[in-house]
């Protein structure tokens, strides 16, 4: 139809990486403040996870990020969706259209390091799973 081959694209991957309970002290540290800064005790628990569009690899390319770049297998949990208790509430942070991710940028010069290819499209937000009434 269009006369020429269009260029096979790559999908938009998503994952969220978690840090393992032992290791997650930002976490607790969050926890901490909740309760006592803002006087929620009936806060049980809270996540930190941090989750990653990236834009513009193969699926190959993509667990190789995952593995090597956006993970660190001995302390981070990683998973394709973020799974919630019913007694979990989620909100994340991101930046605006414009605002300058430097998390999202390091990713991405990483990859581009990694696959020798151009750099690619990397977002970050950071949602926070809070359990309890």
């Amino acid at each position: 139809m269009w006369g020429f081959p269009l260029p096979v694209r790559a999908l938009m991957n998503r994952i969220f990486v978690e840090k393992k309970t032992v290791h997650a002290t930002e976490a607790r540290h969050l926890l901490h403040d909740l309760r006592e800064s803002l006087d929620l005790p009936g806060i049980e628990a809270v996540r930190i996870v941090q989750r990653y569009d990236v834009d513009g690899l193969t699926e190959e390319q993509f667990v190789d990020a995952c593995r090597h770049i956006l993970s660190e297998p001995q302390v981070d949990d990683v998973s394709a969706s973020l799974a919630l208790a019913p007694d979990e509430t989620a909100f994340a942070v991101e930046y605006l259209p414009g605002q300058f991710d430097q998390r999202a940028d390091s990713a991405a010069q990483c990859i581009q390091i990694l696959t020798g290819q151009g750099k690619p499209f990397v977002a970050s937000a950071r949602a926070v799973v809070v359990r309890g009434p």
